[in-house]
């Protein structure tokens, strides 16, 4: 009786594969096109095992039957990218390193995140040069110098909490609606804010919101470019207004539109759309 070929019965098993060849994914409301073949080439990872090891039908799917991820989106690009050559190639001006790492170890891809730590440890080393302590033996009269150049800094600047904090003007800007009735205003129904939008240079939106600005409208803008397609992850004005006064930001100028159209023909009521601005300014 003759044995059966190892290369030939792998070669069955892949070709009984419950799995297409070319797979959709939706991964955080990103929709992905890919080959079967660039999901498997990391052996041992998530994506791996999701499509060896579980059944086709247990796996997550959206309305239109794509395969769903629940994991960002727009991070997934350089996730795939990696599976399908094992490269990190990342754009010269990358915000969301930590946050790839993040991603890397949730698909279980540990040669990607060696790839990733070290760029961050060196940039937390740089970081942190400015922290560095002085001397251990300093120069007869240091203490005098220091204490005059401590002296010279503090009138030089407002205050130590403004120290190293740019100038610059952020917008803050939002679409209302409400329906008023014909009776008085106090039928006027107001909806919630459905989103607020934020205009201003890269650099100085992350310093003030940080993981709560949604970026995914523009990647990869650079620092000092600016944007106005960036907006907030909650929905609160108050909630910004104090963000930006912990930053050190002031209001300085606000305008606001404002349409009317009737709701029904056979009513009276009345819905009202505004968009309205907040310019707030660091000195």
């Amino acid at each position: 009786m003759a044995l059966a070929d190892p290369a030939s019965c792998a070669k069955g098993s892949e070709d009984s594969s419950p799995f297409p060849d070319i797979i959709e994914l939706n991964v955080g409301g990103q929709v992905y096109i890919t080959r079967l073949p660039t999901l498997l080439s990391v052996p041992g990872s998530r994506l791996w095992q999701m499509f060896t090891q579980q059944n086709a039908r247990s796996l997550a799917r959206d309305s239109k039957g794509r395969f769903f991820v629940d994991r960002d989106g727009f991070l997934f690009r350089y996730i795939l990218d990696y599976m399908r050559d094992q490269q990190l190639v990342l754009p010269e001006h990358f915000p969301e390193r930590g946050r790839l790492q993040r991603e890397a170890e949730y698909f279980m891809l540990p040669e990607l995140v060696k790839l990733l730590v070290p760029k961050l440890s060196e940039q937390n080393s740089l970081g942190d040069d400015p922290c560095q302590s002085d001397p251990e033996e300093p120069s007869p009269g240091a203490d005098t110098a220091r204490s005059l150049g401590s002296a010279a800094a503090a009138t030089a600047l407002p205050s130590a909490g403004t120290e190293g904090r740019r100038a610059g003007f952020i917008t803050i800007g939002y679409r209302g609606s409400y329906t008023l009735g014909r009776d008085s205003q106090t039928d006027a129904k107001f909806r919630r804010v459905a989103r607020i939008m934020v205009c201003g240079k890269t650099s100085l939106a992350k310093e003030v919101f940080g993981d709560t600005l949604n970026e995914s409208r523009d990647p990869d803008r650079p620092p000092e470019r600016y944007t106005s397609r960036y907006y907030l992850k909650f929905t609160f004005l108050e909630q910004a207004f104090d963000k930006l006064a912990d930053a050190g930001f002031h209001m300085v100028a606000c305008n606001s539109t404002g349409t009317c159209a009737f709701a029904h023909e056979q009513t009276d009521d009345r819905i009202w759309t505004s968009y309205t601005e907040y310019v707030f300014y660091r000195e």
